[in-house]
């Protein structure tokens, strides 16, 4: 009788654990306007980004129509290496504008997935006011402050 007690009280603790788990995964994510809310803004950031690339590969291809073929011969390698750092900096500026094309595309797949928003170290929600800024974060600001420590501390 006593063993039978015991299951009833061990499988009662269990479906207590299980019902805070489901509330906390309710909580651990955001609603579906909530999330739309977050694409639209995305979207935007997106399409701007988009742009911006598009100028900066113009920039670093010379395809303006831009030339040093003008200038005198004195001023001609003063103009090329300052043209060739010039193509340098917006190749990087493009790469970079790149990646955070990726970071946005990729937190539309998570927002797809339903795991937008989600904390990658903490597993808890990302505030709002985060997430409206820089939309494509996959860090709350205590484990991306813990991120940098650990940089200047390597």
């Amino acid at each position: 009788m006593e063993k039978k007690v015991e299951k009833g009280l061990a499988k009662d603790a269990e479906v207590k654990k299980t019902v805070p788990a489901k509330e906390a995964h309710a909580k651990n994510s955001y609603s579906d306007e909530e999330l739309q809310e977050f694409k639209d803004i995305i979207l935007a950031k997106l399409e701007e980004a988009k742009k911006d690339l598009e100028i900066l590969t113009e920039a670093f291809s010379n395809s303006g129509g831009e030339d040093i073929n003008d200038t005198s011969h004195s001023f001609k390698i003063l103009e090329e290496g300052s043209q060739v750092l010039s193509k340098e900096e917006n190749s990087a500026l493009a790469m970079r504008q790149a990646k955070f094309i990726k970071s946005l595309e990729n937190a539309l797949i998570r927002i797809q997935n339903k795991t937008y928003g989600i904390c990658r170290v903490t597993g808890e929600l990302i505030p709002k006011e985060r997430l409206r800024v820089v939309p494509h974060a996959t860090l709350c600001i205590g484990a991306k402050n813990d991120q940098k420590k650990m940089k200047n501390i390597l």
